[in-house]
């Protein structure tokens, strides 16, 4: 890892320390928490407090909750993502760009997430006649190294995961698909309103919303380990017109029809 995305995380991991000390502290009658980096610390601190989180990535597999039915604990919310949707990822990325015939999948492995959503593109790969790589997303120097190599051969297309990483390096990755003229599929629709191709993904500030009725739930008396875990109910497509035609692609008038956001 560079010493500047090494020192980045620290400074990250310092921030999210003191913030749990100073709410736990304050012993609220509910902390309402965004990211699974977060709920995993404030649950670290308290076992009491009720925690309602809001987008975060499998809570069963990072230990959040027993099940998504029945959450058993002091935390409870609204997931942002369905591991199924790893395979619209590929379906998208072939319905744009026919031509693909191999995926590098951008993943963090740090994250208990990554294996599922890698194994949800997996699963339908062979009936897109698609061979995947795994490219793990770690520090500038890394990315471009494999995404410069994967690139070697035609063909080749990027599917970028749900992860913290890809967002902070986001220009970087963008820069390499545009300069090695790869069609990618993002997870969160700012990418394509910074230059990507196309995103698909669940409205993020959906899962606040709804989690704000948990929150006046608990307040009136209801505990989160009775009150189930729930996935997105809203996605959004979004696809960049110009990135397409600098990479000679004509996007299907049926993905365009379907499309929440074009950027002309």
């Amino acid at each position: 890892m560079c010493a500047s995305t090494s020192a980045g995380a620290r400074v990250i991991r310092n921030s999210i320390v003191a913030m749990r000390r100073n709410l736990v502290a304050l012993t609220p009658d509910v902390i309402l928490a965004g990211g699974a980096i977060v709920v995993l610390a404030l649950q670290r601190a308290s076992r009491t407090i009720p925690i309602v989180f809001a987008n975060a990535a499998d809570p069963v597999g990072s230990g959040f909750v027993a099940s998504l039915a029945r959450p058993g604990g002091n935390v409870t919310g609204f997931t942002v993502f369905e591991f199924s949707m790893g395979g619209k990822w590929l379906e998208l990325l072939k319905q744009i760009a026919p031509g693909v015939t191999r995926a590098a999948v951008l993943r963090d492995p740090s994250l208990v997430s990554g294996a599922g959503e890698f194994g949800a593109v997996q699963t339908v790969a062979p009936s897109f006649g698609v061979e995947l790589r795994p490219v793990d997303v770690r520090d500038p120097d890394q990315i471009e190294r494999d995404i410069t190599a994967f690139a070697g051969d035609s063909n080749g297309g990027l599917i970028v995961t749900q992860n913290a990483l890809a967002i902070l390096h986001r220009k970087l990755i963008m820069a390499l698909a545009a300069r090695h003229r790869l069609p990618a599929i993002y997870a969160y629709s700012s990418f394509v309103i910074e230059g990507g191709l196309i995103s698909y993904g669940p409205d993020s500030m959906d899962g606040y919303r709804r989690a704000a009725g948990y929150v006046d739930r608990i307040l009136k008396g209801a505990k989160p380990a009775d009150l189930p875990v729930q996935a997105p109910v809203k996605y959004e497509l979004a696809i960049n017109l110009k990135t397409a035609k600098a990479l000679g692609l004509d996007v299907p008038p049926s993905v365009l029809a379907r499309a929440d956001e074009v950027i002309e």
